[in-house]
């Protein structure tokens, strides 16, 4: 793909001992941010022996134990098989590389490949998310600067973004050349108008530890990690930095001297672009970056001519809705509609791959008349995605102006990188008034008038819900203990949440909770 000349790119590094941090930005706009903290590093890419915990054939799946916190699952469709019909490969160095394979055909049950108990190597594809595990295959891959080598599988794919149809047939040749039998790989877009050298110079690093990953298999206890993925600042000059960067700046001189080593093996042309940050200022102010990263965690997001969106992540499902805001347009209301839905459809392009949502989203434009307008706004959204390094697609706009699409998800987004759940609303923003709260405590304690035998008894409450309680209109307090036979001692304790209710039996000192939440 020919390097795009209307789009500056820069990537600025913050490298710190506790955390690394990766802005991505096109003409000054930042539309990419990766984080790696040091005790906490991405495990996409690993590879690891596993056993299986238990095979389901209802959901033609596997649970994977991988040592993780979380059982790792593996589909069907993400296993490979030994071919029978292809012949042991032969590695550089003369040797058996083993026998190849080939992916799982349809109607192959899991059943006949996998038994619990069974070691197993995979692969990590997508990290732990809410409340699943981490996703695995055993259609392993290394990655290398200019491809992707996966062991067993003997076919050469190119990247789709090398669009030129002579270079791509050019490439699969030259790299089927070079690749030991039994063995393909994926050409990466970095590779567009690489020489034979290139590739062989990968390939032999790549066979190498494969080789290495093979043989820690065989010798490692289980579950092991067999092979771990390269850092965010090693994977990031792997991935992103080429031809089509305008320039790097770090603010570590050690990642700084790392960096340029590095290029020095794999891509020396590229060592003029990249620069020493040495300001006094925090690097990520001098680019007004941090602000930006504040930004990702508000719900609303503020168009220039006036309207805005509204983002609203769900476990499975992401809903953003359009609106004109301010902006009342010089014209006709259509007009001024779709101006808006065109602002916002190259923005919400943008805060996808910011914040790094994934899965299903639904996008509510602004409702248009016309088809015309529909498919504008469509084809704005789709150029947009383009640059998106995840792999998108979106569908047609409906008759109620909805966009329905989906974008590959790896890791949880931002939003969960940056926060925690609310012990006391649980994520949804919302707590429950006092005055619900208030009616909640009513109820308990009608319960503990038919569920227990103590009829004096002492309820702790948060101070605010004490008084609200206490406080209720036409004597609620004394109502209560009328109507249910109680003698109710209200005492408040500040330790508690608003939401927490604890009732205890005055003589015993039995606490009596338990019997009457449900």
């Amino acid at each position: 793909m020919a390097r795009n000349q209307s789009i500056f790119t820069e990537i600025i590094v913050n490298a710190s001992p506790g955390e690394t941090r990766v802005a991505i930005l096109e003409n000054h706009s930042l539309v990419e941010f990766l984080a790696e903290r040091a005790d906490a590093a991405r495990q996409v890419g690993d590879i690891f022996k596993g056993r299986v915990n238990a095979v389901l054939p209802g959901m033609q799946a596997a649970f994977i134990d991988i040592g993780l916190e979380k059982t790792a699952f593996l589909h069907v469709s993400d296993m490979v098989m030994p071919d029978p019909e292809i012949m042991e490969g032969i590695d550089e160095d003369g040797e058996r590389a083993g026998p190849a394979a080939r992916k799982v055909p349809r109607g192959v049950s899991i059943e006949g490949l996998l038994k619990k108990g069974q070691e197993i190597m995979v692969q990590v594809t997508k990290e732990p998310i809410g409340t699943k595990g981490p996703r695995v295959t055993s259609q392993l891959s290394i990655a290398g600067r200019f491809l992707v080598l996966m062991p067993g599988i003997p076919q050469v794919g190119v990247s789709r973004k090398i669009e030129n149809r002579d270079d791509r047939a050019r490439l699969r040749e030259t790299v089927q050349g070079v690749l030991p039998a039994g063995m393909g790989a994926i050409v990466r877009t970095v590779a567009e108008g690489k020489q034979k050298r290139h590739f062989a110079s990968d390939v032999r690093y790549l066979t190498r530890l494969w080789k290495q990953i093979q043989e820690s298999f065989e010798r490692m206890p289980c579950p092991s990690l067999l092979h771990k993925e390269v850092g965010l600042t090693t994977g990031l000059l792997r991935d992103l930095f080429s031809e089509d960067v305008d320039r790097l700046i770090i603010d570590s001189k050690k990642e700084h001297k790392q960096i340029l080593t590095y290029l020095q093996s794999t891509a020396p042309e590229l060592r003029d672009r990249v620069h020493l940050y040495k300001e006094e200022t925090p690097i990520f102010d001098a680019y007004e970056i941090e602000n930006e990263i504040e930004k990702t965690l508000s719900s609303k997001i503020w168009l220039k001519q006036g309207g805005y969106i509204v983002l609203e992540q769900a476990e499975a499902l992401v809903a953003i809705d359009v609106n004109t805001g301010r902006y009342t347009g010089e014209k006709d209301q259509e007009e001024t509609i779709v101006r808006t839905n065109l602002e916002a459809a190259k923005e919400i392009a943008r805060q996808l791959r910011l914040r790094d949502i994934g899965g299903i989203i639904v996008i509510d434009f602004i409702d248009m008349e016309k088809e015309v307008n529909r498919d504008k706004v469509l084809e704005a959204l789709r150029e947009a995605l383009r640059r998106d390094r995840s792999r998108t697609k979106a569908f047609r706009v409906s008759e109620l102006g909805l966009v329905e699409m989906t974008r590959q998800r790896v890791r949880p987004s931002l939003l969960h990188y940056f926060s925690a759940p609310c012990p006391h609303c649980g994520g949804t923003g919302k707590r429950l008034s006092l005055a619900t709260l208030a009616g909640k405590v009513e109820r308990l304690l009608r319960r503990v008038s038919s569920y227990c035998d103590e009829k004096k008894i002492v309820v702790k409450l948060n101070p605010e819900l004490a008084v609200t309680f206490l406080e209720g209109g036409g004597g609620r307090l004394e109502e209560i203990e009328k109507r249910y036979r109680l003698s109710v001692e209200v005492q408040d304790d500040p330790g508690l949440t608003r939401e927490e209710v604890r009732i205890f039996g005055k003589r015993s000192g039995r606490e009596l909770t338990d019997q009457v939440v449900f």
